[in-house]
């Protein structure tokens, strides 16, 4: 079975940084690509970065590109998301996902088509 395992979440003040870590298990981690997504309360979910863990390739969403980097430890089967520069709204419960077949563009675009999820890691970003 395909299990994830995201860590790292807290309660930081604005400014400050944050390193979430994903652990897999159960699959081939070089042939998957991971993504990390958030869902703020009464918002829908939404894609940060994924990284095609086969050719390193990486995709952002605008609203954290260039404060969020994604990268991954293929000999760890960990993936990790660094955060600087939080702010307030980044507030919310944050999710890693993994897939095999979607391009990372489209796993980006589309949460909900991304089959496998892990349990979710809290950020709270205190003003």
């Amino acid at each position: 079975d395909v299990q994830l395992q995201a860590s790292g979440g807290g309660l930081v003040q604005a400014g400050r940084s944050l390193r979430l870590s994903c652990v897999a298990s159960g699959f081939t981690f070089d042939d998957y690509a991971i993504g990390w997504f958030r869902q703020a309360p009464g918002k829908e979910r939404e894609g940060l970065a994924c990284i095609n863990n086969f050719d390193g390739s990486t995709a952002y969403s605008d609203s954290v590109k260039g404060r969020f980097t994604i990268s991954s430890d293929n000999a760890k089967n960990t993936a990790y998301l660094q955060m600087n520069s939080l702010i307030p709204d980044d507030t919310a419960v944050y999710y890693c996902t993994a897939d095999k077949t979607m391009h990372i563009a489209t796993m980006l675009r589309y949460p909900l088509l991304n089959d496998h999820w892990g349990q979710g890691t809290q950020v709270t970003v205190s003003s």
